[in-house]
């Protein structure tokens, strides 16, 4: 997905005027030629994230679509009083891309996990939300984010589906009977959810772009009662607000399913802690199976630590850094 994002952007950058590019060292030396025929337009600013974003804003602010780009960490958690003074404050738009996701940099340890971004962006103003399942969503999605003036988040992952869906809203890629329940799939999550769901009988919905939600998709799909299994790759409960409201006035259950809010800490492998947090195959059935089986109408049921171990005691890692 970041060669995607590397190669788009340097387009974006050789063909339109208006793009800008703002780095803190992650990935810079990816863009040395681009740099190099862009000098006014691509701006390094070192390990000064908080910079990063701040200089976005004055770019925007002149009329500039700017692209701010680290890992989600440093691109959300470390520099969101700027996200929130000097984009959303000013009104002031920009394409925040990330990647990292929430564990993909586990070998870094815990300075580069970012499992709960989304749900800080969505203590903002009107965010645009993209989490890419598979490097071919990545282009469109981030030249239709560079063509409009919002605040924009693109979350990339190492982690992917076996196939892209580029299409909009609530895709169904796998439809079960009138009544079966509906399985929502955020981003690469897709990759584990189907065969989490093999001989079940349930609708499964893919979606990259879970702000804004797509309401209108999701009640298309819903028998009744309507019963529906959220599952998304980064804290567990982040679109459990959206989807409540959504179905406020319909008899509903709900199971969200993600991340979990227990530091294990340990290093390990996106694997690893996809296994840990329950959101490998045999998590996710787990989970699904005993939630059809128990849960009452009007449930909202949050289970991201189903099947992740006691946390184990090693070395912590350390506060800096860095990943390039």
């Amino acid at each position: 997905m970041r060669d995607e994002f590397v190669a788009t952007t340097t387009g974006l950058l050789d063909e339109d005027p208006r793009t800008a590019l703002v780095l803190a060292d992650i990935s810079a030396s990816l863009f040395t030629d681009a740099a190099a025929r862009h000098p006014e337009r691509v701006h390094n600013v070192g390990i000064r994230e908080q910079l990063m974003v701040g200089v976005a804003g004055g770019l925007a602010l002149t009329g500039l679509r700017p692209i701010v780009h680290s890992y989600a960490t440093f691109t959300v958690d470390r520099v969101y009083e700027q996200l929130k003074l000097d984009l959303d404050h000013q009104d002031a738009g920009a394409v925040v891309v990330s990647v990292g996701a929430s564990y993909d940099g586990s070998q870094y340890g815990y300075t580069h996990f970012s499992p709960g971004d989304v749900a800080l962006l969505d203590t903002l103003t009107g965010w645009t939300v993209h989490v890419p399942g598979h490097p071919g969503e990545v282009p469109p999605l981030l030249r239709a984010a560079a063509a409009r003036d919002d605040r924009t988040y693109v979350r990339l992952s190492t982690q992917r589906n076996d196939v892209a869906h580029p299409g909009e809203g609530l895709q169904v890629i796998h439809r079960g009977s009138a009544a079966a329940p509906v399985v929502v799939a955020v981003g690469p999550a897709l990759h584990e959810v189907l065969p989490a769901v093999d001989g079940i009988d349930v609708t499964v919905a893919y979606t990259h772009t879970p702000r804004p939600f797509d309401v209108a998709g999701l009640r298309a799909l819903l028998g009744e009662p309507a019963v529906v299994v959220l599952v998304e790759p980064y804290l567990a409960g982040t679109s459990s607000r959206v989807i409540a409201d959504a179905l406020a006035h319909v008899p509903h259950r709900l199971l969200a399913l993600g991340v979990g809010r227990i530091d294990l800490h340990r290093y390990g492998t996106p694997g690893d802690h996809t296994r840990w947090h329950g959101l490998d195959a045999a998590g996710l059935r787990r989970s699904l199976t005993g939630f059809l089986a128990t849960a009452p109408v009007n449930a909202t049921v949050c289970r991201p630590e189903d099947g992740a171990p006691a946390p184990g005691r090693g070395s912590t890692a350390p506060r800096r850094r860095r990943a390039t």
